[in-house]
């Protein structure tokens, strides 16, 4: 039986590859498509990370990839139900993006609990590699006390020292305000108050007046996505740089300030962790990125999927197949590898699961400095790796709380 088998096999033409095809992984990406987080990530996103899978080739290392993706609408139980599905019915090995940070600790929660890798590209709570990390986290782009940490101490050398925040009442909103607040302190600043803004607001005139009522030298945006839009045009409207009040954003993105445009948030300053124009290869990669999503030039949590991605790959790839479809193997070896890609360039991932790279300051160009549409900022610091995130001693991450800081 065994010959009339082997014999069948050779007739048909099949080779060794086809009877034993290549070992698959499936990566689902998991975000928002089609709200408030669209433009940040979205569609960008998964289309990110097609572009990780091509430029890998991951068939020439022995495996395959397949990236699925879904909407989980901003609200942790769709987000959760979600990736229980993608585990437990689907297969999947790995969940990347997840803005949202309520989102996101539903689904630490869960991917944890089924040892699957999680590569958070969008969402921003520090808690995520603090108290909430975890053996399969590994946050890639950003987090709340590197925003607030590189903006505060930048904003309080110009003079900007007493401070009143606009947050976002959620879980991100809460941990950006908490962890700017912190380092307000620490470089001598102080903190006269905040307002509590409802997530997805369109009218912040109330929160605006109260701001404009502090007497604080700065006014500090803790929200994200459509809220910062909203929030900064109508700044704008009500006058308050004519105040003499500075509007600070701890977390905006590109496609923010290309929606608001230049004349409105020229000379805001913000931290970034990726630019499209840093260097030969973020604009390379850039120009690709857009020619594929109808024009639109890549957020830092778009190329945080995608560096993700890379290095996720380039962990499965060195590891034994069946340890591979394990997340905490699988992260294991990504933290015992350097970091090393064309968008963040060399870094490194620590214990607590926060991959270590440089952070940028930027301002928003005047409309006259700038010569296009996605020309939009000025570099003023480089913040070192090794600066511009948490020490690992002061996280409270329990899987390393008697680990000396980095």
């Amino acid at each position: 039986m065994k010959a009339v088998l082997a014999l069948a096999m050779l007739a048909g033409g099949l080779s060794a590859a086809q009877a034993d095809p290549l070992p698959t992984f499936r990566i689902g990406v998991l975000n928002d498509q089609s709200g408030l987080y669209a433009d940040i990530a979205g569609p960008g996103s998964v289309e990110a990370a097609r572009m990780a899978v091509e430029d890998f080739k991951p068939d020439a290392q022995g495996f395959r990839v397949e990236v699925l993706s879904a909407d989980h609408q901003n609200k942790p139980d769709i987000g959760a139900a979600i990736v229980r599905r993608w585990f437990d019915v689907d297969h999947v090995d790995a969940v990347v993006d997840v803005p949202t940070s309520s989102v996101a600790l539903a689904v630490s929660n869960i991917a944890s609990e089924k040892d699957k890798a999680f590569l958070i590209a969008s969402a921003g709570s520090s808690d995520l590699t603090g108290k909430n990390c975890t053996r399969t986290n590994v946050h890639w782009t950003y987090d709340t006390w590197a925003l607030g940490n590189s903006t505060a101490r930048a904003v309080i050398k110009q003079g900007g020292k007493s401070w009143y925040f606009l947050t976002t009442d959620y879980a991100f909103g809460h941990a950006l305000e908490r962890d700017a607040t912190e380092a307000v302190t620490k470089a001598g600043g102080k903190t006269l108050g905040h307002v509590l803004a409802p997530f997805q607001s369109t009218d912040f005139s109330s929160y605006l007046l109260q701001a404009q009522g502090s007497g604080a030298q700065v006014v500090a945006l803790a929200n994200s996505g459509g809220d910062t839009i909203n929030a900064i045009k109508q700044a704008s409207e009500f006058g308050l740089a004519d105040g003499g009040q500075k509007l600070v954003a701890l977390l905006a993105f590109i496609s923010d300030i290309h929606s608001v445009g230049l004349k409105v948030a020229h000379g805001l300053t913000l931290t970034e962790a990726f630019y499209w124009d840093l260097n030969d290869g973020t604009r390379t990669w850039a120009k690709r990125f857009a020619a594929r999503n109808g024009g639109r030039y890549p957020t830092m949590n778009q190329a945080g999927t995608y560096a993700a991605m890379l290095h996720w790959m380039k962990a499965i790839a060195a590891l034994d197949k069946d340890k591979a479809h394990r997340g905490a193997d699988v992260v294991a070896q990504m933290k015992a590898m350097p970091t090393d890609d064309p968008l963040f360039g060399h870094g490194s991932i620590r214990a607590d699961g926060r991959t270590i790279h440089d952070l940028y300051l930027f301002q928003v160009k005047d409309p006259s400095e700038s010569k296009g549409p996605y020309d939009t900022y000025k570099l003023l610091d480089t913040i070192p790796g090794d600066q511009a995130f948490r020490p690992m001693a002061d996280g409270g991450c329990p899987l390393v709380a008697h680990t000396a800081a980095k």
